[in-house]
């Protein structure tokens, strides 16, 4: 599976997004904000669990967390960079 789709399918999870497929989360589409696909701050800290908890990943400054969650795809090449496990 791609690591992409990978993502796609655990942030679902995560957020408990029922009515979202995987295919619906453009990879380029940012993932804040109303312009794109719409999580919130409370979202984001879902999002830092989500990637300590499977892919070893601390990530302490929110900072941080906004640039890496700017779309599934620079989320993945974090996470193909920086996992643990």
């Amino acid at each position: 599976m791609e690591l992409q789709e990978e993502l796609k399918s655990k942030i679902i999870e995560a957020l408990n997004l029922e009515d979202i497929q995987p295919e619906d989360i453009d990879d380029d589409a940012p993932l804040f904000g109303d312009d794109g696909f719409g999580l919130d701050s409370i979202d984001a800290l879902e999002l830092i669990v989500l990637l300590e908890k499977n892919y070893g990943i601390k990530i302490s400054d929110p900072k941080t967390g906004k640039e890496i969650f700017k779309s599934i795809n620079v989320m993945a090449e974090y996470v193909a960079a920086n996992r643990k496990k």
